[in-house]
């Protein structure tokens, strides 16, 4: 069936305007968080729905965003992320008010929220998208990183393999993903017909994330979890 002419131009320009309302949409984020002093990190670690839910619980932080970042594929979507071939890694951008908690503080959070010791990905989740990593800014967030990731090798007592790498560009992730934790869209899953923050739920407590964190850190995980 051909699409008539005026019907193919009209729905060019709904295109048009909604990825011209998304690209505003960012710019006024970002003149925001610039304008209130907000600042931000990048951290991978395994699952973007976990970390995101696991930052966004943390006072002081205003917003955590799942997204890509570390492979050279621009504008990734998750399912070419999650196939290993673009080199990125899931990961959150989390953004925050330097008045109420420091960037030292949070990445001191983000490694006692992993399992810094596995190098081939995080708990039930396995590849390259999955594995952890700080992406840092400038030297200022690099000093600071390096210092929590020492002071948490040497409260744990083991080798964390977690690198520190220089930031690239980072891809937000579909819209869907964001916020899953708490979304009400239905959605089919092994677990059945679930909302999806009761599938954000299920999928944690099957791939063991919280129990496997009980067992490395003990008392020392600071993060809300289920």
């Amino acid at each position: 069936m051909t699409v008539p002419k005026t019907r193919r131009i009209t729905e060019n320009i709904k295109s048009g305007l909604l990825v011209t309302m998304i690209v505003i949409g960012l710019h006024v984020h970002a003149y925001r968080a610039h304008a209130e002093g907000y600042e931000s990190i990048i951290v991978a670690g395994g699952c973007f729905w976990c970390v995101e839910k696991d930052f966004e619980s943390v006072a002081g932080v205003i917003e955590a965003t799942s997204g890509f970042t570390g492979g050279e594929t621009a504008n990734p979507t998750y399912r070419q992320v999650g196939k290993g071939t673009t080199g990125h890694l899931e990961a959150v951008r989390v953004e925050y008010d330097p008045k109420r908690i420091s960037a030292r503080r949070l990445y001191d959070l983000f490694f006692r929220s992993i399992d810094p010791t596995d190098a081939g990905g995080q708990f039930c989740d396995r590849g390259e998208s999955y594995t952890t990593a700080v992406f840092v800014k400038n030297a200022a967030q690099r000093t600071e990183a390096e210092a929590a990731k020492a002071a948490a090798q040497s409260e744990l007592g083991r080798t964390i393999v977690t690198p520190i790498r220089s930031a690239g560009e980072f891809y937000p992730a579909e819209a869907y993903h964001q916020n899953y934790y708490k979304g009400t869209k239905r959605v089919i899953t092994r677990f059945g017909i679930k909302s999806q923050a009761e599938a954000y739920k299920a999928y944690r407590k099957a791939c063991g994330r919280d129990e496997r964190l009980k067992e490395l850190w003990g008392d020392g995980v600071p993060l809300i979890i289920y």
